[in-house]
């Protein structure tokens, strides 16, 4: 089951496209988070949901927001999908332990080994504000995230 509103946003410490490391109570009384989890780059809904959030992504920063973006890919993979897409936010890998954080937050599919399409609006204070989880084919609506942090 996938953390609800009102829970604190569990801890992580991921590492990103270019191998760094981003945890989410770096954070902490800083910025919102919209912490959005998805099956594996380079598919379709996946390409086009993330190539969205890259067009958008003044509609995240203007709102004091920081979008970090998950999958169960390895580090390299997801270097070379954000070159090739021209992704400048953090893209994380969950690849080891295999979905360990997916697993945290309710969204990891273990028949198929990937996380299903998760997001959680976290405030500054590390709490979840706004979560919906669709299917592996169902695409999300990036408006319900913007409506999600004007209520912040």
């Amino acid at each position: 089951m996938a953390i609800q509103v009102g829970e604190k946003a569990p801890d992580f410490e991921l590492k990103d496209n270019h191998g760094a490391s981003v945890k989410l109570s770096d954070f902490r009384g800083r910025k919102n988070v919209v912490l959005l989890f998805y099956p594996f780059a380079f598919t379709g809904v996946c390409t086009g949901e993330l190539c969205e959030l890259r067009d958008n992504l003044p509609q995240f920063s203007d709102r004091d927001t920081q979008l970090l973006a998950v999958s169960s890919d390895s580090i390299h993979t997801l270097r070379v999908f954000a070159e090739q897409e021209g992704l400048e936010y953090p893209l994380l890998s969950d690849f080891w332990p295999h979905g360990n954080v997916s697993r945290a937050y309710g969204v990891f599919d273990e028949d198929k080994g990937c996380a299903v399409r998760g997001t959680f609006v976290i405030d500054k204070e590390g709490v979840v504000r706004w979560t919906v989880v669709n299917g592996l084919p169902d695409a999300r609506d990036l408006n319900d995230y913007v409506k999600a942090l004007d209520t912040l």
